[in-house]
């Protein structure tokens, strides 16, 4: 095992905010979680059901950056008050919803906190590359925007360019309304995998778990598995039963996988995890260094973790739960504020790189982070974009529409590549295109046995169960690394 992988994650750092600014202050209170999600839940989690309810509410967002980890792009379209997105403190910054559906935009109300944009426009576009802008201004005053445009698309954006205060932009609430040009997406039919059973009835925790001594501070374990699959153009979730379709994948756990892989190849196949009841199927893109591939030495962490607040509320994953993290054709900037997003790429003393660092010290390995989304709709195991199943939490709670957290998963991988970094690229393309693709297939006691111990129990585990610091907890699993 990685001697590194027990060591404690490295505190993620932020701009605090100047004391002599209260409103700038999340409310991180259960009792504040619980009033406001309490109430949102009567309309499906902020989704209201009223005529008049934004476009956007609920959906996809991305921002060019955020200020603290509490501040993030969702987090102005939740239709909480509450809550906020705010970015650095720097010009220029953008914020962008994903719609779901080309639209015909109507109107867009901005909610600012103190920290709001003076020079600013408002853009639409059809694929969130090419932008259109329909209102533009330089001498906005903040407070509550109600902006009356004409625009089409399907991602609708803000994009500031000076600020108002020498902090950065900061949205309560940034609201779009019109109306959209197709149907309303499916939730059956081609594409779409149903859970059975479903999981349904499930109300999003917004306790904050009491005090523990020792301190609890970690709620995770290890899943460590080897490559077991090397150079193989298969993914059975993108492409399946089409051999040969995608670009080229490094494979780890199921010794199986390939384009024709389903729950019961998997469970039948071998596993490279040092837990023989991980059978599930791990991959990503490909590394190489010129026409070489690399492959990662040894066995890489896999962590399963609690991205909500309320880590005693985490289930493990349904049998068969399969979805895709990140994407092949993300920008440099989608990739660096992607919610998913920990430590970029990283060598040496270089880290946060949204792609691959110019240099890396000889004799170093290129690292990679990235997490998963942890809330789950309770309803699929696919969806057609083998994402809209699985969504992030928002301030450590799920939303409405995905109300059932399950463990987020983050990768640590590593490459024994090092000095000149200019020919490394992946299958896929820059380094920013990283992304990997999960198939759950363990066997359900086992992995019910580690979430409860380690992720409820809140403790750092290994892939036995076992917290060094707090042996007095025992394990989850024998020494053979299966059920007592």
């Amino acid at each position: 095992m990685d001697p590194a992988s027990t060591r404690p994650a490295r505190p993620r750092t932020g701009r605090p905010a100047s004391p002599a600014r209260p409103a700038r202050t999340v409310p991180r209170t259960a009792a504040v979680l619980a009033a406001v999600l309490g109430a949102s839940l009567l309309t499906g989690g902020y989704r209201a059901e009223a005529a008049d309810a934004p476009l956007s509410q609920g959906r996809p967002a991305l921002a060019s950056s955020t200020e603290l980890g509490e501040t993030p792009a969702a987090a102005a379209v939740d239709g909480n008050p509450a809550t906020r997105w705010a970015s650095q403190w720097s010009d220029p910054q953008w914020l962008r919803v994903d719609l779901g559906a080309t639209a015909n935009v109507t109107q867009v109300v901005l909610q600012w906190e103190a920290a709001y944009a003076r020079a600013f426009q408002i853009q639409t576009s059809p694929d969130g590359n090419a932008w259109t802008t329909i209102y533009s201004t330089t001498t906005g005053a903040g407070g509550t925007q109600t902006l009356d445009v004409i625009g089409s698309g399907r991602y609708v954006r803000l994009y500031g360019t000076v600020r108002g205060t020498g902090y950065g932009y900061s949205l309560y609430e940034f609201k779009v309304f019109g109306t959209l040009a197709g149907s309303p997406p499916p939730t059956d039919g081609p594409g779409f995998v149903m859970a059975d059973p479903p999981v349904t009835g499930v109300v999003p925790s917004t306790a904050t778990p009491p005090p523990t001594n020792p301190p609890t501070t970690h709620h995770e374990f290890q899943a460590n598995c080897s490559v077991s699959r090397t150079n193989l153009p298969d993914d059975p979730i993108v492409f399946f039963g089409l051999p040969g379709a995608s670009h080229y994948h490094t494979f780890m756990g199921n010794t199986t996988t390939n384009a024709n892989t389903t729950l019961p190849s998997l469970q039948a196949g071998g596993t490279s995890c040092i837990t023989p009841g991980d059978k599930t199927g791990y991959w990503m893109p490909t590394l190489y260094n010129g026409d070489e591939a690399v492959q990662p030495v040894g066995r890489q962490v896999i962590y399963y973790k609690s991205g909500v607040l309320d880590y005693r509320s985490v289930r493990p994953f349904p049998p068969g739960l399969r979805y895709v993290v990140g994407s092949p054709s993300a920008t440099l900037d989608e990739f660096r504020t992607s919610p998913g997003a920990v430590e970029g790429w990283e060598c040496g003393d270089s880290s946060r790189n949204g792609d691959f660092p110019a240099t890396c010290p000889a004799g170093s390995q290129l690292n990679v982070r990235f997490q998963s989304p942890s809330c789950w709709d309770g309803l699929h195991l696919d969806t057609p974009d083998h994402k809209s199943h699985l969504a992030y939490p928002v301030v450590g709670v799920c939303p409405g529409d995905h109300p059932v957290a399950v463990p987020m998963i983050e990768f640590k991988m590593a490459w024994p590549v090092s000095g000149d970094m200019s020919r490394v690229r992946l299958s896929s393309g820059r380094g920013y295109s990283f992304h990997y693709d999960v198939f759950n297939a363990w066997d359900p006691p086992t992995l019910a046995a580690l979430t409860t111990h380690c992720v409820n129990g809140g403790l750092q585990c290994d892939p036995r169960g076992f917290d060094q610091y707090k042996p007095d907890r025992g394990a989850a699993l024998n020494e053979q690394y299966q059920l007592p």
